[in-house]
């Protein structure tokens, strides 16, 4: 059984990321929606207040989700980049939310603490959202949802090219006309 956990942790680390951006022209133009294109919508709380937050309320901005756990060794990597990422291009309409799925919710503040994150956190104790709605299989999992609410990219793990790849796609969506400007 110990091994079997081991296999699952170290499958997690690092994965491939699977090519998803359309190029026309060797432009990249659109990132490719990884399920139907309708908005998603879910609703979970805030951390630590236990406030109501809902997806639909971040309509208009480009919004990045990263799934994670404090027993998640490449979280620790990931979550330092969102925050800085956050700070870089809030004034540009993104939003970054860290959506904990720590059953024991007295874990996640030290956590927080420890990296310095100023990140707001969002907490799914229960998996729901994140297994049933965002169908995370792996920590963490980054899902990047555009200013319709529309899922465009879902990565799953840490992978040799994760950050710059995420940048990429960020100025993607970034750059896309709003709803209302098409």
């Amino acid at each position: 059984m110990r091994w079997l956990l081991v296999l699952t942790l170290a499958s997690c680390v690092r994965l491939p990321t699977p090519p998803v951006l359309v190029e026309s022209d060797g432009v990249r133009r659109s990132l490719v929606p990884r399920v139907e294109a309708q908005p998603l919508e879910f609703s979970v709380t805030r951390h630590p207040g236990k406030e109501a937050w809902r997806l639909s309320q971040e309509r208009g901005s480009v919004v990045l989700i990263d799934v994670w756990a404090t027993w998640c060794e490449p979280c620790r990597d990931s979550l330092p980049f969102y925050d800085d990422l956050a700070r870089q291009y809030a004034a540009r309409g993104l939003k970054v939310y860290a959506m904990s799925v720590d059953a024991d919710s007295s874990v996640i503040g030290p956590f927080v603490q420890e990296l310095k994150l100023q990140l707001p956190v969002l907490h799914d104790p229960e998996a729901n959202v994140a297994g049933s709605v965002l169908k995370v299989s792996q920590m963490p999992t980054t899902v990047l949802i555009d200013r319709r609410g529309v899922v465009r990219r879902v990565h799953e793990g840490l992978s040799d090219d994760f950050f710059q790849q995420t940048l990429t796609d960020v100025e993607t969506l970034l750059a896309e006309p709003a709803k209302d400007e098409k």
